[in-house]
């Protein structure tokens, strides 16, 4: 079964348009949005949502059609957007009864348990708690009505490298159910190339890149070069080149095939973090 299945997805503004995307994600994965602020992540998650309308294209979730199905489908459905949506003046244990009213599958006790595990005073007022808390309110929130399908946009934005590492150890708990599906929009691409199985990268609100995480990571690199040495490269092994002051970064696919080609220059493995910005920034 595939979690979400989008096809021909179109949103317009006046000067921005999210295009043409067509994207499948099977359950049992946690998949990496990633893109630049302004790219058309958030448009997009929000379309999955049906916070905005799609002026074009088809979205299902669970196989089934969302626009018809959207009540039910959202029993299922986790979601952490980048600001919090909960009244600041409510205290944290104000949100069990909003959040069983809302969910029939809301776990009151595995709510008391994750605050608990996180340290997070529940007669505290949500205004009074750091930024890091409140993110971790988010998600904890999310988790507690035993969704299937968790959405995430900037899930462990503001945490500190412990707390985002046991937030990301909740991930993986959570994805340990073959049935469970994760999509995760984030900046700090190093948490993806810990967790994501793969990886989506919108650009200008088109999708330049749909892989597995290890397809990415073993397979592009970056080759490094002067500007002189750049001219006995092929074009047609050129992705994209980045022209710093002193040298040049040259994204190549095939690392191992590159590495025999070109044997005497420096081709190294490429991270999430340095992909996106030679395909952003890079000469095509």
């Amino acid at each position: 079964m595939k979690a979400i299945e989008i096809h021909d997805l179109v949103k317009k503004y006046d000067r921005f348009e999210l295009g043409n995307i067509d994207l499948e994600i099977p359950s049992g994965i946690i998949v990496g949005l990633i893109g630049e602020n302004g790219a058309g992540k958030t448009t997009l998650i929000k379309s999955i949502l049906g916070i905005i309308k799609a002026d074009k294209g088809d979205i299902q979730i669970f196989d089934k059609d969302y626009r018809k199905y959207e009540k039910e489908i959202k029993e299922d459905i986790g979601v952490v957007l980048d600001n919090m949506f909960f009244p600041e003046i409510l205290k944290v244990k104000d949100i069990n009864p909003i959040m069983s009213s809302a969910y029939k599958n809301w776990d009151s006790k595995l709510y008391f348990q994750y605050l608990k595990e996180f340290d997070i005073p529940s007669s505290q007022q949500i205004k009074k708690l750091s930024k890091g808390m409140r993110k971790k309110l988010e998600i904890i929130t999310a988790l507690s009505h035993h969704p299937k399908l968790l959405i995430l946009d900037e899930p462990t934005s503001g945490l500190d490298p412990v707390v985002r590492s046991e937030v990301l150890d909740l991930f993986l708990n959570f994805i340990q159910d073959e049935e469970h599906t994760i999509l995760l929009s984030t900046h700090i691409t190093s948490d993806l190339e810990h967790i994501a199985d793969h990886i989506v990268f919108i650009d200008k609100g088109k999708k330049v890149l749909d892989k597995s995480r290890e397809e990415v990571l073993e397979y592009y690199g970056i080759l490094k070069c002067s500007k002189e040495e750049l001219e006995k490269i092929e074009k047609t092994d050129i992705l994209a080149v980045k022209k710093n002051r002193y040298d040049c970064e040259v994204l190549v696919s095939d690392i191992t095939k590159m590495k025999k080609k070109y044997k005497d220059y420096v081709i190294d493995k490429i991270t999430l973090e340095e992909l996106m910005v030679l395909m952003i920034k890079g000469e095509k």
